[in-house]
């Protein structure tokens, strides 16, 4: 497989979940401000969306969308323990708290990014950010290890991709005591040191 991947982006979550899965696997950087690869390949070749994350799988076909990458890669290693069987009740919630991360926090952070962004159009997305910080903190407050209880699953990967922004931006984390914690116990885990070190 092969992952295509920008420093700092959100393709950092599939990159730890793979690692999760001691999948065999490697990285393509791109470049996403001229869309191309290392070796001058435009990457709007390999998904015209021309965004990462994109997962070339063994077939040579290409996966693309974070959330689906990550279930897609839970539920071929079923063994790692990743990801709630389908159909149960535990497996909705995951899926729940993904499409939160990716619809409301993720898209809560594009104001951020863009250099054209006026300073009330920032001020706005930070206040945005925040209400969405304070939903998963909310999440976080009955004293669970991880976003959707007591197993760390693609969620908690994914979660923890975009709220490493904050630091970017300047929005302070520690109004956000469980959340502090939960970055610092995904943090801790093996698997994303190992896929942070290969960002590196």
């Amino acid at each position: 497989m092969k992952l295509y991947y920008s420093p700092g982006a959100c393709s950092l979550s599939p990159n730890i979940i793979l690692h999760e899965i001691g999948a065999e696997f490697v990285l393509a950087r791109v470049d996403l401000a001229t869309k191309t690869l290392e070796v001058s390949r435009d990457f709007r070749s390999v998904t015209a969306k021309g965004q990462v994350p994109a997962l070339e799988l063994g077939d040579g076909s290409v996966l693309t969308e974070g959330v689906a990458i990550v279930l897609h890669l839970a539920d071929s290693a079923p063994a790692a323990g990743l990801i709630p069987p389908a159909g149960s009740i535990a497996r909705a919630r995951v899926q729940e708290m993904l499409n939160f991360i990716a619809t409301e926090l993720h898209k809560a952070f594009g104001p951020l990014f863009n250099p054209a962004s006026s300073a009330d159009a920032r001020a706005a997305a930070t206040a945005l950010v925040s209400s969405k910080l304070d939903v998963l903190e909310g999440q976080l407050a009955d004293g669970r290890h991880w976003l959707c209880g007591s197993q760390f699953t693609p969620a908690d990967s994914y979660g923890f991709a975009v709220t490493r922004w904050t630091a970017f931006q300047g929005i302070d984390l520690n109004r956000w005591p469980a959340i502090v914690d939960w970055m610092d116990r995904v943090g801790s885990r093996p698997a994303v040191k190992d896929a942070m070190a290969r960002e590196a």
